[in-house]
């Protein structure tokens, strides 16, 4: 395959999001990561109604044939199809505007108010692209260079 500029995921994002949309889905993220020895590709998909593994296995057996076409990757790698999950790591503002009024754990590099994780509901951006959530009776706004992670919670 020529090279694009693109990174490995961003190439796959743009083979797959077609062939999710087919199957009444979408990408939520791709990854390619190494995980011990070997190299995995990892897309993740979701709908609103949820992901089941019939839906993974779908999309999987849809996937495969364009990836081997395609040939965006050089090495050995596995492919895994999975559903984020009810707790998910937040990356980018669509996922943060899917997530709104979720409960979500805010993790900051270094401590405000002394300290680092802050619960509570997720809010809307600020009007500067900001984190915000209501904690309590407070409304914690972060500036997202001062976040680490942001990710959604669930308590039984």
């Amino acid at each position: 395959m020529a090279k694009t500029g693109k990174g490995i995921a961003d190439v796959v994002r743009e083979l797959a999001e077609p062939i999710a949309d087919e199957l009444g889905i979408w990408v939520w993220d791709v990854e390619f990561v190494k995980e011990g020895a070997r190299r995995v590709l990892r897309i993740t998909v979701d709908s609103e109604n949820g992901i089941t593994i019939e839906d993974c296995e779908k999309m999987h057996r849809a996937i495969d044939p364009v990836l081997d076409e395609a040939d965006p990757i050089a090495e050995q790698y596995y492919l895994e199809v999975s559903s984020p999950g009810i707790e998910r790591e937040l990356k980018n503002d669509i996922h943060i505007e899917a997530c709104e009024g979720w409960d979500v754990e805010v993790k900051l590099y270094a401590p405000k108010d002394g300290s680092k994780m802050f619960r509570g509901v997720l809010l809307p951006l600020g009007e500067n692209g900001e984190i915000q959530i209501q904690a309590g009776d407070s409304v914690l706004l972060f500036e997202r260079s001062a976040v680490a992670k942001i990710s959604t919670y669930f308590e039984l």
